[in-house]
């Protein structure tokens, strides 16, 4: 009998590690993280948000609907050039994730109207952003994915579309990060066909947040799925 019981346990220890080890292959998904995060604004709360500029930020309403409103230009100025207009969730630390959102530009029409996906932040002069504009694949300093460290944003796509318009209706931005493998996936609307992509491991954790270049704009129904992470690890 205590064979059997020693025989029981160790296929039981065999069999979750197993579980383990399929887990962290697994491509990052909705399905295969626990949602960390989530806000769509109802409770008109910003307590859970770290902005560049809090008096750039409110919640707005419309039609019964309160969403986030990115509504002026930030009082902030980078020490290396960056995006000057960024809200980040405040005490998340993830490194694989993937952040879904709901996004309205509020910009005039012009090859930089952009909205923006801040990942990978771990403090003003070392982060990662995705940059969604209009602006087409010969433009090195928009529409597509860029790294901040400690030094003006370079672009490090792999892959961009040839520009992505905004208009008065909302659209739903989604990031995936991979950090094992490095990737960067960025989708707008079509959430099978990537917009842009990028191979990039320089920074493996950090905040996840939302934001512009220089533009206003409103965002709703954020969802951060993720793998938790420490500082420094």
């Amino acid at each position: 009998m205590r064979l059997v019981a020693c025989l029981c346990a160790v296929l039981s220890l065999l069999a979750a590690s197993l579980v383990l080890v399929a887990c962290a292959g697994e491509e990052p998904t909705p399905a295969t993280m626990p949602l960390l995060f989530k806000a769509d604004f109802e409770d008109g709360k910003l307590d859970a948000w770290q902005p560049t500029d809090p008096a750039a930020w409110k919640i707005d309403e419309v039609a019964g609907n309160r969403f986030l409103s990115l509504f002026k230009g930030s009082n902030y100025k980078p020490a290396v050039r960056s995006p000057f207009n960024y809200s980040l969730i405040k005490d998340v630390i993830v490194g694989d994730f993937v952040l879904e959102a709901k996004m309205l530009s509020t910009a005039r029409e012009y090859g930089h109207r952009d909205m923006d996906v801040v990942f990978g932040y771990q403090d003003p002069t070392h982060f990662y952003y995705a940059h969604i504009a209009p602006a087409p694949k010969t433009d090195p300093n928009a529409n597509s994915i860029f790294i901040v460290d400690d030094k003006p944003r370079v672009s490090i796509a792999d892959l961009r579309n040839d520009g992505n318009k905004w208009d008065d209706k909302w659209h739903t931005v989604r990031v995936v990060r991979n950090v094992a493998k490095g990737t960067i996936e960025v989708y707008r609307d079509d959430m099978k066909t990537a917009i842009m992509t990028a191979t990039n491991d320089r920074l493996k954790w950090g905040q996840v947040g939302v934001g512009t270049f220089d533009d206003p704009g409103n965002y709703d129904d954020i969802k951060l799925w993720g793998v938790k992470a420490e500082k420094g690890k």
